[in-house]
């Protein structure tokens, strides 16, 4: 067997998901050691705060988004989808790329970024050219925000860290990152309620567009006068509080796996209240609440849920969450605790919650690692190709 032939290439979850599992074990970590001053800070002309969020969106949660939409949008469009050596390629571009944002500050200006931009530039090319020339044939007839949201993350990684724009930066990022959880959860949440409970859950177009487009407006909100970003955000957090009643919560919370994803969906309804206020009221909190409300409680307890869902349903397993599973979801919930809640109670230990919730992180990773890769490396088990 060629090694581009080999199982783990066949689809784009297996080599990406394998990736966002080993970072994310070892970035929270880096990162709460180098708050702590236990290590140095990586050499270069960003700052450590940059890095941690730049690694953050763009190491880890890229890893994350691109091995799912390298394996949805395939789907979406019916065609065999990229494989072999684009993969290959693609992964290696990411190792790259964490390479120069921990060792690159000595480079040459134009290597570190070439190093930096090679990855996302090309995997955006390769998906927008798979949804644009498949057009037709897409069953999701929004997926026209993934053609606005792709090319937005180039520009949000160009200011984060060479537009001198970090702030817009970051709050770009992170509002492409929340459409994109808003689409994918709209559209998983309905089938996931009705495989577990049998459950309609409410599905009004012209709700669900308005969200999105609220959604879509809040990523340019660095541009935008302060009290138009305060009404959006407060806008869009009422219209999916209302619509999180009608999505039978009750049922929800009665399985761990489905209920994660229905407290990711409240903490982007509590991000954006925050993020409303902000704007208009003086807030102590203890830590960055807002972004972190996002990173810990959508990200962190939406995204191990799906390497799970999707390692084993496109690999030919039940999609059954067994303890270990369980046990993956509820240490990230701690984190979750840890990182945002307990500091402005106890905020003299913040580093002690830092160090906590890293630790979290690092365990309920290493613990899909350990489960999924293997996992991840073989053929799938019903005979199928991939």
């Amino acid at each position: 067997m060629r090694f581009s032939n080999h199982p783990f290439w066949l689809v784009g979850f297996r080599p990406f998901f394998t990736l966002a599992c080993l970072a994310g074990m070892l970035l929270p970590l880096a990162w709460a050691l180098i708050f702590s001053g236990a290590i140095a800070a990586p050499v270069a002309s960003f700052t450590s705060v940059q890095w941690h969020a730049h690694e953050m969106f763009f190491g880890f949660g890229w890893a994350v988004l691109g091995g799912f939409l390298l394996t949805s949008t395939k789907n979406w469009v019916n065609i065999r989808g990229y494989h072999g050596p684009a993969l290959m390629l693609l992964a290696a571009a990411w190792i790259i790329e964490r390479i120069g944002m921990s060792f690159g500050g000595s480079w040459p200006k134009a290597l570190f970024l070439l190093s930096n931009n090679l990855f996302l530039g090309s995997i955006v090319a390769m998906l927008l050219w798979t949804l644009i020339r498949h057009r037709d044939k897409d069953s999701y007839r929004d997926n026209a925000f993934f053609l606005i949201m792709l090319p937005g993350f180039l520009l949000a990684k160009y200011l984060m860290l060479e537009g001198g724009e970090f702030t817009a930066g970051y709050s770009m990022a992170m509002a492409l990152f929340r459409l994109a959880f808003l689409v994918m959860l709209e559209r998983t949440l309905t089938g996931f309620m009705k495989a577990a409970f049998q459950a309609q859950i409410l599905r009004h177009p012209a709700l669900d567009m308005a969200i999105k487009l609220l959604g879509l407006m809040l990523v340019v909100e660095f541009a935008l006068p302060r009290p138009l970003t305060a009404a959006v955000s407060l806008l869009l957090a009422t219209l999916l509080a209302i619509r999180f009643f009608y999505w039978k919560p009750q049922l929800a919370f009665k399985r761990l796996d489905i209920g994660v994803m229905y407290i990711g969906y409240l903490c982007i309804v509590a991000q954006l209240l925050i993020e409303a206020l902000g704007h208009v009221m003086t807030f102590v909190w203890i830590g960055s609440v807002s972004v972190h409300l996002f990173t810990f409680g959508a990200m962190g307890l939406v995204i191990p849920g799906m390497i799970v869902r999707i390692s084993k349903g496109h690999t030919g397993r039940k999609v059954i969450f067994d303890g270990g599973d369980k046990l993956v979801l509820v240490i990230m919930l701690v984190a979750l605790v840890a990182r945002i809640i307990v500091p402005q109670f106890a905020p003299a230990a913040y580093l002690g919650w830092i160090h906590l919730s890293a630790t979290c992180w690092f365990v309920a990773f290493g613990i899909l690692a350990w489960r999924y890769i293997p996992i991840l490396l073989q053929s799938r088990i019903d005979g199928r190709e991939h």
